[in-house]
């Protein structure tokens, strides 16, 4: 039962967004005259899985201490998993295998600290950062908590991958790695709607509960549809290829969230429904988006 808390803990049907964010890294190099390694991506794939799950793991254990877990109502895409409310006794293996996967990210990180040198340091030490603080002190400052996750997945993972592989950053990369970043922290802030007054009420301190909900779904429309934007202007400039445009392809889906999600903010059935169209949006958005890089 512990064992099933664990990797119910870890919430599994989110670490595909990982995958995603390297498949994009992977792109990047490809796109340059650097002969890319099967065993570098293979563990570059399984550093960005170890760091996504670990970050899970470590804010339910926290979340479940302060007691956070017990007072959120539960969706598909907040409130926590209900793993450790449920089974309490799995709460030490969550945490000891927490640690145990930054420990196999630590030395992931350190091989290719060994193969790429020190700019590799600078981004590792970055996001093990943002997994170690993210819900024990970032989320107590709105607008740390707002760019942490979209720092993580983009600037961190996407760059993170292509440095690791050989690549070098360039004006494409740093747009990939913004598109993301933007998506992403959309993706984090939308989801905290349904926990605000629960969030509230432990002393955290973001967006929608320091700026209300109103503000916070213009922020998220902000955030979405730049992204988009941010993608069309990349193309435009010549600095993506053409092929990019294919992660246009849901922008439609985008437009009717943006329409949508001010008219939901009082109705959590409404609400549930918008935020599994976010969630659907944004990883075909970067899945086309990765097709488009590696095609271009």
């Amino acid at each position: 039962m512990s064992s099933m808390a664990v990797v119910r803990a870890s919430r599994p049907n989110f670490l595909i967004l990982a995958p995603l964010c390297v498949w994009l890294g992977i792109a990047l190099a490809w796109r340059q005259p650097v002969e890319v390694q099967g065993l570098d991506i293979a563990l570059v794939m399984l550093g960005a899985l170890l760091a996504h799950a670990a970050i899970n793991l470590l804010n339910e254990y926290q979340d479940f201490h302060s007691g956070l877990d017990l007072m959120t109502r539960r969706t598909p895409f907040s409130g926590g998993s209900g793993a450790l409310p449920e089974e309490p006794t799995a709460a030490p293996r969550v945490l000891a295998t927490a640690i145990a996967m930054l420990a196999g990210v630590v030395m992931v990180g350190g091989y290719f600290l060994w193969l790429r040198g020190l700019p590799i340091s600078i981004v590792g030490l970055g996001g093990l950062a943002l997994v170690v603080g993210y819900t024990r002190w970032i989320t107590r400052s709105p607008w740390a908590c707002l760019l942490a996750p979209g720092l993580g997945f983009g600037p961190v993972m996407v760059l993170g991958t292509m440095l690791a592989l050989g690549g070098s950053p360039g004006m494409s990369a740093i747009l990939v790695a913004l598109v993301v970043m933007l998506l992403v922290s959309e993706l984090l802030l939308i989801n905290q709607f349904p926990d605000v007054e629960a969030d509230r009420r432990v002393g955290r301190r973001h967006v929608p509960v320091v700026l209300g909900m109103a503000a916070a779904a213009r922020i998220v429309v902000a955030l979405l549809l730049g992204a988009y934007l941010l993608l069309v202007a990349g193309c435009v400039a010549g600095f993506l290829p053409p092929s990019g445009l294919l992660a246009l392809l849901p922008s439609p889906i985008a437009l009717w969230i943006a329409w949508r999600l001010p008219r939901v903010l009082g109705d959590r059935s409404g609400l549930s429904r918008v935020l599994g169209v976010n969630v659907a949006t944004l990883l075909t958005t970067l899945g086309f988006l990765g097709v488009g890089l590696g095609w271009g």
